[in-house]
């Protein structure tokens, strides 16, 4: 997959060369970089904001910069171009499920009080990482690149760790434990301990009910759920 970011401050995604996003592209799995956006600008003070028409606060990003950026960079014509923008849709791991199946993506940050409006006609997706505006689309970009190049196959090592973790099929993960047994009286469940694999596994679906049902019931609306899930759930409301 290869994946570039249009952004003013291309420094900010050094971090992004370590960790699990670094191994992958040491061993090809992504093509990572960055694009400065003000090497498309249209003069010689590498100017790419300007006031906006009709007055208001702040400065907005010019289309021609981030136009001219996308032609020269794109490679493939059927790109994934994600606008990072406070009033796109809210991120999901979903949608990074369905980007880590993608050839190519282009994440365009906006910075200043936004973008001019007609960029949205260039983009495939407008994105954001939730109901609140940050200093920058950087970070929200960091973010859904993290989550989506770790469900690409092969980047992460072991795939049960991606089919059972928080989020995946609407449900956040089950409990888990580790050494030691008991820590200041409270123990790990008996039948994480029984080596019942069928008994286990029905403790962690149910448990991962629970979970969801008392920290995210919103989730539980969107989730598909067996007949016998969904008698579990019943259970917990009467309870």
């Amino acid at each position: 997959m290869k994946i570039n970011v249009l952004t003013l401050f291309p420094e900010m995604f050094e971090p992004m060369n370590s960790s699990i996003m670094g191994i992958s592209q040491e061993k090809g799995h992504i093509h990572f970089k960055t694009t400065n956006i003000r090497d498309y600008s249209i003069n010689k003070h590498n100017q790419v904001d300007d006031y906006p028409y009709g007055g208001g606060a702040g400065m907005l990003l010019r289309v021609e910069p981030i136009v001219d950026a996308l032609q020269d960079q794109i490679t493939n014509d059927h790109a994934r171009i994600i606008l990072v923008d406070p009033t796109g849709i809210p991120f999901s791991q979903a949608m990074a499920q369905e980007w880590s199946q993608e050839e190519e993506l282009v994440f365009v940050c906006g910075h200043y009080e936004g973008f001019d409006e007609r960029v949205r006609d260039y983009v495939t997706d407008e994105v954001s990482l939730g109901d609140y505006v940050l200093t920058n689309g950087e970070l929200p970009a960091m973010v859904m690149i993290d989550a989506t190049v770790r469900l690409i196959p092969e980047v992460v090592g072991n795939a049960d760790s991606i089919v059972n973790e928080s989020h995946q099929g609407n449900l956040l993960e089950h409990p888990q434990y580790t050494r030691p047994r008991e820590f200041r009286g409270k123990k790990v469940p008996e039948v994480l301990l029984s080596g019942h694999h069928e008994r286990i596994a029905q403790w962690q679906a149910q448990e991962a009910l629970r979970k969801t049902y008392e920290r995210r019931p919103d989730l539980l609306a969107q989730a598909d759920l067996s007949s016998e899930e969904q008698a579990f759930v019943d259970e917990l409301k009467g309870s």
